[in-house]
């Protein structure tokens, strides 16, 4: 029996405003005098997520900054402002202003809540996860909150699966991971000993999605469909 949903936070429960699109990127670099095309953001985006899946599972804040400085080249940036440029885009990042709820997000938890399962934050982002609940109004929803820093591994590290599962007094068969990456929910919360599911807010497949349902992961497209699979279980 599920007792405890645990959540990723950044693009599961929020997503990024303006600063951190294509012209917030272009915006930051114009103040260090670097010139970059706002059309590329999305290119640079997509070859910098290797980046995040090195085979270290140690926070690393050099790791996040490496990949915002990618994103900032692909874009056509250069210079030796690049570097300071990422480090200013990378301590933004932990501003909960920057970021929107996701409009689903606090009808969801609540309905959890009532249900009388325990609710979990799981995230490898820098941001104070006591600010992210105060700051959308979510600090009465849940029960256990850690992050990378403040643990010290990130996903899909088993180290910080099972300190949340310890901090939400629950056994891992009793808890699902619901994210929106297979590397580092899905197949973190697998080899942590919980149940994972994949969030995919897309109106195209997963390209993963016929592997991940025959392993017996499901991919879903909005937190409900998430809710009423874990009512389920």
């Amino acid at each position: 029996m599920i007792r405890a949903v645990f959540f990723d936070v950044d693009f599961t429960l929020i997503y990024p405003g303006p600063a951190f699109r294509g012209s917030g990127y272009q915006a930051f670099c114009e103040r260090y005098g670097i010139a970059v095309d706002e059309s590329l953001f999305e290119r640079g985006v997509a070859s910098a997520a290797r980046l995040l899946d090195g085979p270290d599972d140690a926070y690393d804040a050099e790791v996040f900054v490496a990949y915002t400085r990618h994103i900032i080249e692909q874009m056509g940036g250069r210079g030796d402002r690049v570097d300071a440029c990422a480090r200013e885009i990378y301590q933004e990042w932990a501003a909960c202003h920057h970021f929107e709820l996701y409009e689903e997000v606090p009808e969801v938890l609540h309905s959890l809540v009532r249900s009388g399962l325990r609710i979990g934050l799981i995230s490898n982002s820098h941001r104070c996860l006591s600010s992210f609940q105060s700051h959308f109004q979510l600090q009465d929803l849940v029960t256990a909150a850690i992050s990378g820093p403040e643990h010290g591994f990130v996903k899909p590290s088993p180290s910080i699966f099972r300190a949340a599962l310890q901090l939400a007094d629950v056994e891992a068969a009793e808890a699902v991971m619901v994210g929106d990456s297979v590397s580092q929910d899905v197949e973190g919360a697998l080899r942590a000993g919980m149940r994972g599911v994949l969030l995919h807010r897309s109106d195209e497949p997963h390209a993963r999605a016929t592997e991940l349902i025959a392993a017996g992961v499901p991919v879903v497209c909005s937190l409900a469909e998430a809710r009423d699979l874990v009512f389920r279980m």
